[in-house]
């Protein structure tokens, strides 16, 4: 089988919901079996961003909310979505500022990540964030947030006791814990 070689074949696809933020389209298609089926693919509208602020000490912080779609509670770095047209870096540094009041003099892409690749096509962006002042937080008024900061080795435990279970996070402690501590 070669990679680059697309085993699907779409015979017609039907557009089922569209709002702002995301489109649900149904293909009719031909899987790589031969047999017919559907597939519905989730199409996003913005880039999920997520950054990883660090200070001097190695401590970073989290942002708390109530997640809609999950019905919990989750604690997770500060995230957001940021539009498809725009820089992803000019995204993380707004998003950032939003959620936490924090400004960075140094960013790196540390990631890039496919949330859900066998239903969306969502990616994501995630940054390092460094050289941090303390502004004003400017939350969105759909946002509801708590702003705990905590040394990341405290951060990796949470992750590594389930207590942390957002896919960004996850992947972005996981990764920073590799490049830094």
């Amino acid at each position: 089988m070669q990679e680059s070689i697309n085993p699907w074949k779409t015979l017609n696809s039907t557009e089922i919901y569209d709002n702002p933020w995301i489109k649900l389209t149904e293909h009719r298609v031909i899987n790589p079996s031969g047999g017919n089926g559907i597939y519905g693919v989730v199409s996003f509208k913005n880039y999920a961003i997520g950054i990883v602020p660090i200070d001097g000490e190695g401590n970073i912080w989290l942002v708390g909310q109530y997640r809609y779609a999950t019905n919990g509670y989750s604690w997770e770095l500060p995230e957001g979505g940021g539009p498809l047209g725009v820089d992803p870096l000019e995204s993380a540094k707004r998003e950032l500022l939003e959620e936490t009041g924090l400004k960075a003099e140094t960013w790196s892409l540390v990631q890039e990540l496919h949330l859900s690749n066998s239903v969306s096509d969502e990616k994501a962006f995630v940054y390092l964030a460094q050289g941090l002042t303390q502004h004003e937080a400017e939350p969105e008024e759909t946002e509801q947030l708590s702003i705990k900061k905590i040394h990341f080795n405290d951060a990796f435990n949470m992750v590594m006791t389930g207590e942390i279970t957002d896919s960004i996070t996850v992947a972005a402690i996981l990764k920073i814990k590799h490049l830094l501590f």
